[in-house]
């Protein structure tokens, strides 16, 4: 008689976190996924050009810290960052007149880990989170993740209204209000500072965390420098301002900041001690050298001398792409493009046949915290060369059925 025996069915594991269920992924980066060929002109992603990149000196900078202090470099480092990089960062906001100390700052692994440390600071599940309208895609998906229940505060081609953002922290007494004011992502509009002083008003007198996000500002082509929300009356004891070196530097650095009251700033490096210690010490010791051997504002306007012909070609040509009735910003810096088809056209929808032309860009709906617009998208003018952009809207045009 032959005995057999069966192991026991194994239990299934535990599910996910209700939060990592219920939050999709981005939608930019699954369309980047999609139109990764060669033949695709991409006009979706968010990329800087990558033939700008100041690769020689920045390899120098690393080579010199591996010849100096290699044993610094590849050690563990303080959770509030490198002191001659914040002391670097510091001296930056005081020369452009906001004036800032080494300890105002805490260093990041790119601005959007910022971003996350200060929804996991502020944010309880069900705290309400007010936003632009639309918004940075990446922060409608850290305040979702956050369990906060977002708003979205109506505008204009001037950004945030004002008057509109006070009646709704009076109603939903929010935590903080989100916005990206210079060179908006997705729209590339800028808050004037007749606004910004309005908002950090609004902030002084409701009671209300301001989150000013500047990735882009650096970047200008057209018009003089607006201050920043942070330099407001009001707004001082109550804005947080991140920073980043990835559209200014490299993004592959993945080095950013954020400039924020004592004890905000320290509850989010508590957050950020958690995370991930600390962010790698040999780029940052690599970037505190870059600042002090190299002129970081002569690399930068170059750059932006190159995106602003870019901008103006992609201007020059979107007229002739886009179905009559078509508008779209004429963004005085940053990286992007923001267009609004006619009524009846659904920018989403019709974004496969735009890709069998081997073009792409970006559908608005996903920027909207409130009822998207389906008739919006984002076209991204910094990653081809003037001939390519030209070449990339005859595309677009065929797309669009335009014959």
């Amino acid at each position: 008689m032959t005995v057999t025996s069966s192991a026991p069915a194994a239990a299934p594991t535990p599910p996910l976190a209700a939060r990592a269920a219920a939050i999709g992924g981005s939608p930019v980066r699954d369309i980047l996924a999609i139109t990764a060929r060669p033949e695709v002109i991409n006009f979706a992603g968010g990329l800087p050009a990558p033939e700008l990149f100041d690769v020689r000196n920045v390899a120098a900078t690393y080579q010199a810290v591996f010849d100096e202090a290699s044993d610094r470099a590849m050690q563990y480092s303080t959770t509030e960052g490198e002191p001659a990089l914040r002391t670097a960062l510091a001296e930056r906001y005081t020369n452009r007149s906001l004036p800032t100390g080494a300890d105002d700052l805490l260093v990041t692994t790119g601005s959007q880990q910022g971003l996350s440390l200060l929804a996991t600071a502020l944010v309880e599940p069900g705290d309400t989170v007010l936003v632009e309208n639309p918004c940075y895609l990446a922060a409608l998906q850290v305040f979702a993740f956050a369990g906060a229940r977002v708003v979205a505060v109506p505008g204009d081609d001037d950004g945030v209204d004002p008057g509109a953002l006070e009646a709704l922290v009076a109603e939903h007494r929010p935590k903080l209000f989100y916005t990206v004011p210079t060179f908006q992502n997705p729209t590339g509009r800028t808050v004037p500072g007749d606004r910004r002083a309005a908002v950090a008003a609004v902030a002084a007198r409701r009671g209300l965390w301001i989150i000013e996000d500047d990735p882009y500002g650096e970047l200008r082509f057209d018009g003089e420098h607006v201050p920043w929300i942070a330099s407001y009356a009001g707004a001082e004891d109550r804005t947080v301002l991140l920073g980043s070196f990835s559209k200014v530097m490299a993004p592959g650095l993945r080095l950013g900041w954020l400039r924020a009251p004592a004890a905000l700033r320290r509850a989010c490096a508590i957050a950020k001690q958690a995370a991930d210690l600390h962010t790698p010490t040999v780029n940052q010791l690599a970037a505190a050298r870059y600042l002090a051997d190299y002129d970081l504002d002569a690399h930068v306007a170059r750059v932006a001398g190159v995106y602003r012909e870019r901008r103006d070609a992609m201007l020059a040509g979107i007229g002739d792409a886009l179905p009559a009735g078509s508008s779209w910003t004429r963004p005085e810096g940053g990286m992007f493009l923001w267009v609004r088809l006619p009524s009846g056209y659904d920018a989403t929808a019709l974004l496969p046949g735009v890709v069998a032309h081997h073009v792409a860009y970006v559908p608005g709906a996903p920027f909207f915290a409130g009822d998207p617009e389906p008739g919006t998208l984002r076209l991204c003018f910094v990653t081809q060369t003037p001939d390519e952009i030209a070449e990339g809207l005859r595309r677009l045009r065929l797309g669009l059925g335009r014959a």
